[in-house]
């Protein structure tokens, strides 16, 4: 498929990346497909997440990932018009059905469809509970369903961090494809989802370079200082409630 847009995208991406001296560790690109459809389930701390999430896949065959995205995005003047040249998938969380049948469409005719199942960003760096959604479109469309660690994008811009200094590292972890048979049962398979993305996770963690004692950017079961996951519910459940006081 030609893509006139997303292609010097993806160019522009890689000269920044270069730029900024990330220092990029893949392993388990081989896990997804060089031909034909697949769900990429992603792990969410980076609002850069959707940039480096293109990597591994375009390690394999440089194949292109059509993302799932806020529809707000796509209202933006700039932005917008990149994203629907990208073709990603606007995802209107009060109206899902749209996006999960472009989604679902997209996987039929061979296409890479990133998701994030935790829907927002992981401010403890764990994973989050997940939606079935990424599963349900694995299993309707019959395509594999391929679990994926990036970790290392929140410490160049995340929740209140926009630090673009020189060489960071980025490990990205593909795992291997779970199944979806068409009568599979979407609640376990979420379940084995969400426990393949935490084993990921320790995994990627394990192979990251920069993990000083206290560490703000590493979990805090591992010896880092990010908040825990209770800590990270009331952080949300304040900003919500900021959010509404300022709304009324």
């Amino acid at each position: 498929m030609s893509d006139p847009v997303y292609r010097p995208i993806v160019m522009t991406a890689r000269t920044f990346f270069a730029g900024l001296g990330l220092r990029i560790d893949v392993v388990g690109e081989q896990n997804i497909p060089r031909t034909g459809g697949a769900v990429l389930a992603i792990n969410h701390t980076s609002y850069l997440d959707f940039a480096l999430g293109g990597i591994p896949a375009d390690k394999v065959g440089h194949r292109l990932v059509r993302f799932m995205a806020k529809d707000g995005i796509f209202k933006h003047p700039v932005a917008g018009p990149l994203m629907r040249g990208m073709k990603h998938i606007p995802v209107d969380r009060d109206a899902g059905s749209a996006a999960f049948r472009d989604a679902v469409a997209a996987l039929k005719s061979g296409e890479l469809v990133g998701v994030f199942p935790e829907a927002t960003m992981s401010r403890s760096l764990e994973i989050k509970e997940i939606k079935n959604g990424a599963v349900r479109m694995a299993r309707t469309a019959n395509v594999p369903l391929i679990p994926m660690i990036i970790f290392g994008g929140h410490r160049l811009f995340s929740y209140n961090v926009k630090d673009f200094s020189r060489g960071k590292p980025i490990v990205m972890t593909v795992g291997e494809p779970i199944p979806v048979p068409r009568g599979a049962d979407v609640d376990v398979v979420t379940e084995e989802l969400h426990a393949r993305l935490e084993q990921l996770l320790d995994e990627s963690i394990a192979r990251y370079p920069d993990k000083p004692p206290g560490a703000w950017w590493i979990p805090a079961r591992l010896g880092g200082s990010a908040p825990t996951p209770e800590e990270a519910i009331a952080i949300e459940e304040r900003v919500r409630q900021e959010k509404a006081n300022r709304s009324d």
